[in-house]
């Protein structure tokens, strides 16, 4: 069984940065051959001999297992909770394992959104697979594109875009958290950690300190928490009073030298000098264009 939509974009839809060129769900019983009939010209292939799409495809399988492979990656075993990212220009092929269901979404789009993510790593040829597990929510996503794809009101490709960051995100997300829960306890202290140093925001405590308090030494501690959120909790923590910091310039009159102090930093002088790098401007001016108060530094 097939259920798929092959969809056309304007050059205006091109200038969004993502399109939408196909999105679908393929069932493939037992005794099957696959894959299905119905695609369209240049979907269609030969698993013996793979392809080579001039698109991006992120496919997610539901049910059953098989094998992948690509030009950087072989015979890959790819199970039901698997997702696989398939890329423009790159030899590809997957099939099921011989007397097994097979039930998967799949979604295929191009742009230059995707281009700089994987130019700049967010993507990597070397890593297609995603383990993610079972996911309502990636579902419904599949399911809500493939309503849209169908129906397509007007400016539906604007959607499925969304749909397609959407997807991306919660593939991230799923397998990052998942890899954490199998170290146990570890995504429960890094919790703690973003919390206790959230509320702390205002003490004068140290990330090194926070680390001792969740009894982890401080290397362990910040090698952990850059996996877990993609920065050291030094970085963390200085990101969170300089947030803090362009509050009290837009809704208080307190000087920016009480700022400074209040939220911990070496001197006024080292404060504006990390929020004009962090905000891109100094605290002074910062102040004038967003909120009432005192304007001296």
């Amino acid at each position: 069984m097939q259920d798929s939509k092959y969809l056309v974009a304007n050059n205006r839809d091109l200038l969004w940065g993502l399109v939408v060129n196909t999105v679908g769900y393929d069932e493939v019983g037992p005794e099957e051959s696959y894959p299905t009939k119905g695609h369209a010209d240049g979907y269609y292939f030969y698993p013996e001999k793979g392809r080579v799409l001039d698109e991006y495809q992120m496919l997610y399988l539901i049910e059953g297992e098989g094998l992948f492979f690509s030009e950087h990656v072989k015979n890959v075993h790819i199970k039901s909770g698997d997702i696989f990212l398939l890329f423009p220009g790159e030899w590809h092929t997957y099939y099921p394992l011989r007397g097994t269901t097979w039930k998967s979404y799949w979604i295929g789009y191009k742009g230059k959104n995707m281009d700089d993510r994987l130019k700049n790593g967010f993507l990597s040829l070397e890593k297609p697979i995603y383990h993610v597990g079972f996911s309502n929510d990636i579902v419904t996503l599949y399911k809500y594109a493939i309503q849209i794809a169908k129906a397509e009101a007007a400016y539906y490709q604007q959607v499925l875009a969304g749909i397609v960051n959407n997807l991306l995100g919660h593939m991230y997300s799923l397998e990052r958290n998942i890899e954490f829960s199998r170290k146990e306890g570890y995504s429960d202290m890094i919790n703690k950690a973003c919390l206790r140093i959230r509320e702390g925001v205002e003490e004068k405590i140290t990330v090194q300190e926070i680390a001792a308090e969740l009894g982890s030494s401080y290397s362990n501690f910040r090698k952990l928490f850059k996996e877990y959120t993609g920065m050291s909790p030094a970085f963390y923590q200085q990101d969170l009073r300089l947030q803090r910091a362009k509050e009290f310039l837009s809704t208080t009159d307190l000087s920016i030298k009480e700022i400074a102090y209040r939220l911990n930093f070496d001197s006024p002088d080292y404060f504006s000098s990390k929020f004009k790098m962090k905000i891109g401007c100094k605290p002074s001016d910062y102040r004038a264009a967003y909120g009432g108060g005192k304007s001296e530094e």
